[in-house]
């Protein structure tokens, strides 16, 4: 298998694991949403209380939502054209998810749209995190990066990955490189 073949591989398996993210996690900003409980998403998730006053809309919450609605019937609709497939009909946002992930497969040979489709669902599922206050953890790792020379490494635990994050960069350590 070539270098560049793992890479694309690479990114496939990155969008796998960001769907895979937002499709857990949407419902949870649907939940945040929704009014009746009267509990905040903080105070549900044992944090305790937020303030004495709640708006009855969180806006940023909404916007969210929006946003990564309109993202995700964008994403799945411009994949299914790029790969010569009829549109479907509409869904909500977690089976759309469910169809992306089913045609990543598809992608192994299109590096330029596994890239797009790697770099939108991170952008989501970060958008996602964000509005429900659950950032993910960043680990910082001792050394430099073999690929820029930057001391610019992270593992993030939650994907299981370790990648330079210095945007010009972005090199993804494999194993052996993690361990020397």
């Amino acid at each position: 298998m070539s270098g560049g073949h793992a890479v694309m591989s690479g990114a496939v398996a990155r969008a796998a694991l960001w769907i895979d993210s937002l499709r857990r996690r949407y419902p949870l900003l649907l939940e945040e949403l929704a009014p009746g409980t009267g509990r905040t998403f903080r105070e549900v998730r044992g944090g305790g209380q937020a303030a004495a006053t709640r708006a009855p809309v969180r806006l940023y919450v909404s916007d969210a939502l929006r946003d990564i609605g309109d993202g995700v019937v964008e994403l799945e609709e411009a994949v299914r054209d790029r790969l010569g497939l009829r549109r479907i009909a509409a869904a909500p946002v977690p089976v759309r998810l469910g169809r992306l992930a089913e045609l990543l497969d598809a992608l192994r040979e299109m590096p330029d749209l596994a890239a797009h489709v790697e770099e939108e669902t991170r952008r989501m599922a970060h958008r996602c995190a964000r509005a429900l206050g659950d950032p993910e953890q960043l680990v910082r790792l001792p050394g430099r990066c073999p690929a820029c020379d930057s001391v610019s490494l992270r593992a993030f635990p939650e994907r299981g990955v370790a990648m330079c994050v210095n945007p010009p960069c972005r090199h993804v350590l494999d194993e052996a490189e993690e361990t020397a």
